[in-house]
């Protein structure tokens, strides 16, 4: 099946500068690399809101999500605490990346370093019906666990 590429208007920032586009690593990639559009010490607990010198104009009826990179997360405990970000089709202003170093030491962030992906994601609107009553089911009201899946503590 081939891919749909949907345009998105981008205005590159004065701090963009020598900078790439966010970009797909390779051809079955989900995710576009953004890069950080500044220099980053982030200690460890640490956040930071990263430049990325870029503000988007998402079409209206698709959201453009924040995800972070695996590499990041998996070998320096770096990752993005809103996890997926949402950039709405609405919004101007500049295009941050929210990281957090939930590793042990500090995590140096250079400018042209991939920072996050970016994917683009269709918005499907909700309307609310109001009920007096749900439908049955076999999990019912089981909340938190109550399915199972740690083997360790018996569930």
């Amino acid at each position: 099946m081939d891919r749909v590429s949907v345009p998105i208007r981008v205005k590159r920032l004065p701090h963009f500068e020598g900078l790439e586009l966010p970009a797909y690593a390779t051809e079955g990639s989900a995710g576009m690399d953004v890069l950080a559009a500044e220099d980053v010490t982030l200690a460890p607990g640490a956040r930071h809101a990263v430049a990325t010198g870029l503000a988007l104009a998402v079409p209206h009826g698709f959201e453009l999500q924040v995800r972070p990179r695996s590499g990041l997360a998996l070998k320096h405990g770096v990752t993005l605490p809103n996890t997926p970000g949402t950039i709405d089709s609405d919004y101007r202003g500049e295009l941050k990346i929210i990281m957090i170093n939930l590793g042990d030491a500090a995590f140096q962030i250079r400018r042209g370093d991939r920072v996050a992906q970016l994917v683009l994601a269709p918005v499907t609107t909700a309307t609310w019906l109001k009920v007096d009553e749900l439908d049955e089911t076999a999990r019912g009201e089981g909340g938190f666990g109550s399915t199972g899946g740690v083997v360790s503590l018996g569930n």
